[in-house]
């Protein structure tokens, strides 16, 4: 077998696979369908300080390739998870990394107070279209993003921040940038795109919040198109994601110069995907002689 353990920002990862925020939950659900340990982290259910409901239903749409979702991060809370669902995780020895959300900057310092210490990792969800208060915008201009990211950092004493950028702007290489001034460990991208889809019989968007995030096998050529871009214009590690479904899948956001991977709404398609996408990058790896993972990262040739 290849060695597929990675390190990102001191943390150990078994191997370079992530279940991605709000498509895994916190764990508990895929643990029946078979063991979470063989992951290499679990990003978990994008939290907020306060329990939140979410926004009004419907809340998931399809396309071709893709699905759009409009969640609006409905999440039990900080203190929920920290009580109920930490622990769980630890048990399992995944990297964890509590995503986070807030409406406003004080919201984002309150929680990374809250969980420093207590996690392996901060994922700062500053991009998700569908929240309608504060995300959009701080994960859009970069004078925004280095200053949630600045105040953010400043509530973490012992634990690593990963900010998760929107590809929904004018530049990814500014904003991570940007990012990486505000004291970022490491960057994570691509979170959704805005899209939307109509019911052309009721002429209205099958949405109930008209508009949602965009994921999904579909948005793969672009994601991978950003992840480079990002890689390149950093020196912190890059985190990829944006339609991986397959081993090879990962292994090409690597190659753009990813140091891990997270993976989505593959697991809403085929429960066991991680797993799979686990196995076929190893398969991959030996059957071209590479007994390192950390080999194939940021090889590609440009034309």
């Amino acid at each position: 077998m290849a060695k597929l353990a990675v390190n990102l920002c001191g943390v150990t990862l078994k191997n370079p696979i992530i279940a991605a925020s709000g498509t895994f939950g916190f764990g508990r659900e895929y643990d029946e369908i078979y063991d979470v340990s063989v992951l290499g982290g679990v990003s978990t259910k994008g939290m907020t300080n306060a329990p939140r409901l979410g926004n009004k239903v419907p809340r998931i749409a399809e396309g071709y390739g893709v699905i759009l979702n409009a969640v609006g991060l409905q999440n039990p809370g900080v203190e929920h998870f920290i009580a109920e669902d930490l622990s769980f995780l630890k048990d399992k020895g995944v990297a964890v990394i509590a995503n986070v959300a807030g409406s406003t900057l004080e919201d984002y310092g309150k929680i990374c107070a809250r969980l420093d210490g207590l996690v392996d990792m901060v994922e700062l969800n500053i991009s998700c279209p569908n929240v309608r208060a504060g995300g959009m915008a701080l994960g859009i201009k970069p004078e925004n993003i280095e200053e949630v990211t600045t105040l953010s950092k400043s509530n973490l004493k012992s634990t690593p921040l990963m900010v998760k950028l929107s590809p929904n702007v004018e530049s990814i290489p500014t904003n991570a940038r940007a990012a990486e001034r505000g004291g970022a460990d490491c960057i994570s991208l691509v979170n959704t795109f805005t899209g939307m889809v109509i019911d052309i019989e009721k002429r209205r968007p099958v949405l109930a919040n008209n508009t949602g995030g965009v994921s999904g096998a579909g948005i793969k050529p672009i994601a991978v198109r950003m992840v480079y871009e990002a890689a390149h214009a950093v020196k912190i590690p890059v985190v990829g994601m944006g339609g991986i479904m397959t081993g090879k899948d990962a292994i090409e956001f690597m190659m753009a110069g990813a140091k891990a991977v997270q993976v989505g709404t593959a697991n809403f398609a085929d429960a066991n995907a991680m797993p799979r996408i686990i196995a076929e990058m190893d398969d991959w790896l030996n059957t071209h002689g590479i007994a390192d993972v950390n080999d194939i990262i940021d090889t590609v040739k440009l034309n």
